[in-house]
């Protein structure tokens, strides 16, 4: 590692210890040159699938751009930032998990919609009706009634 001060070639480690909950490790280097002491992070870098577009254009995956999509859907809405990073982290994991080179745009659409069932129903619908296109409110209705299905609740017994 080159010491950002002086150009030397070669820094000595004097500590290395995990950083950021395993996702990093954090190196303390010393410059045997000019004696500075200086912070590295190492982490593993990924590379991400390509994302096909419904017109068959290819771009690059943009965290950005599902974090601001989601951000929309979720605006107002009871949810922390760390649910929402969260969510967005297994997005990303299903993505590398499932080791393609190119994913189709409607893929990450339906893991970000399926994100968003779990974080917020509101949220859901939001998103899932700039996402589907609902031409009518019947559509709009098959959706709650799909999300009311799944989120019956056995009712209590009165307590006597």
């Amino acid at each position: 590692m080159r010491c950002p001060f002086c150009r030397h070639d070669d820094t000595q480690v004097i500590d290395s210890r995990e950083a950021e909950d395993g996702a990093a490790i954090r190196r303390r280097r010393k410059c045997p040159s000019c004696d500075k002491r200086f912070t590295t992070y190492e982490r593993v870098e990924l590379t991400m699938p390509a994302v096909v577009k419904k017109d068959g254009s290819r771009a690059e995956y943009d965290r950005a751009k599902v974090r601001a999509s989601m951000q929309l859907a979720i605006r107002k809405r009871p949810v922390s930032a760390e649910a929402m990073d969260a969510a967005i982290a297994r997005i990303e994991y299903k993505l590398l998990a499932g080791a393609e080179r190119e994913v189709m745009s409607q893929r990450v659409g339906e893991l970000v919609m399926r994100e968003l069932k779990r974080l917020d129903k509101i949220a859901y619908i939001r998103f899932a009706s700039v996402y589907r296109s609902f031409e009518d409110i019947a559509e709009f209705r098959d959706v709650l009634e799909e999300i009311d299905s799944t989120d019956i609740k056995p009712k209590r017994k009165p307590v006597a």
